[in-house]
């Protein structure tokens, strides 16, 4: 009908709304764990990348690596964040999830 993606509003159809869905960058099986300091005054936090995983299943892999580590954590982007170094923990939740496991760095 319209050749424009960016259409906003048309008089023949009224208000055009687009989704975007959100691409997710796929997995090759590795589950990266990295712990990282910088920008967070010192505190260290484990940030698994990676997974290749939906927005819907990434919070919810979170919310059982935070459960089982019994720390806090957040998703931004396509990476957890968990507060602490945790890497066993979280090495034996993810290989239960099905992912290879490698840490990265120190």
């Amino acid at each position: 009908m319209h050749e424009e993606n960016n259409l906003v509003y048309s008089t023949d159809l009224g208000r055009i709304k687009e989704e975007k869905k959100p691409t997710v960058t796929p997995s090759d099986g590795i589950a990266k764990v990295r712990r990282e300091t910088k920008g967070r005054k010192g505190k260290g936090v484990m940030t698994i990348s990676g997974l290749g995983l939906e927005s819907k299943a990434l919070k919810d892999l979170a919310s059982k690596l935070k459960k089982t580590c019994g720390c806090g954590g957040s998703v931004v982007g396509e990476t957890i964040e968990i507060q602490g170094d945790k890497r066993e923990q979280i090495k034996a939740v993810l290989e239960k999830s099905g992912f290879k496991v490698k840490f990265i760095g120190g």
